[in-house]
């Protein structure tokens, strides 16, 4: 079954179109989504597993902007679609997916006629500007080290946290070396054991970082 909240309160005509004409499409792990020029065809619905919206600078380096789950919206295509721009970022499916997605016209209609419909868009809209300006205020603001420490520190439940220094570096945009470094002066002190791929917390919870 094709359920979504964002397709909820719908009027009946415009429900039983996206019911008829909509349809479930089923994405590998590793699949690009939508690429840096590409044009905006539509709104990605997902409605389980997850994709990556990430950057790359003309350095080559990455940084990841925010992730879609289940039941979410991609908040850059909302925006593609009401400006008619084109994509200025990539996604890359994580987790296997399942994804609709409503078409530009569809997602017109639906904008004009719905108020429920618009008011649901918008609401994820802001939702995560939210969560991009709190990204922009890490990366200018605050010393690497420190957001590199509370990202440990989130994760030290784990005990182990599986991921490159690459993966880390895409995380916190910056590059490699920083991590590496970084981790190797943690090592140092005794709070993690590095090995290839993977990090051990020694302690279940990493000190807060002072600013």
């Amino acid at each position: 079954m094709m359920k979504h909240p964002i397709l909820e309160g719908l009027p009946p005509l415009l429900q039983r179109e996206a019911e008829n004409t909509l349809q479930i499409a089923s994405l590998p792990s590793g699949q690009t989504v939508f690429s840096p020029g590409d044009p905006c065809k539509g709104l990605p619905l997902i409605l389980s597993g997850s994709v990556r919206v990430q950057m790359t600078g003309a350095s080559g380096s990455r940084i990841v902007l925010y992730r879609m789950g289940a039941y979410e919206v991609c908040t850059l295509s909302i925006g593609c679609l009401m400006c008619g721009q084109r994509y200025r970022a990539e996604a890359i499916v994580e987790e296997a997916t399942q994804a609709i997605s409503l078409p530009r016209e569809l997602f017109d209609r639906m904008m004009a006629a719905s108020a429920a419909f618009r008011t649901s868009i918008m609401a994820s809209y802001g939702r995560r500007l939210d969560d991009l300006m709190l990204l922009v205020e890490e990366v200018a603001f605050r010393r690497m080290d420190q957001r590199l420490e509370d990202w440990l520190s989130a994760r030290a439940s784990q005990g182990v946290i599986n991921m490159t220094h690459q993966a880390i570096a895409e995380e916190l945009g910056t590059a490699r070396e920083v991590i590496s470094r970084l981790l190797k002066e943690l090592e140092r002190e005794g709070r993690v054991i590095l090995f290839r791929g993977r990090i051990q917390c020694v302690a279940k919870e990493m000190p807060v970082a002072k600013t």
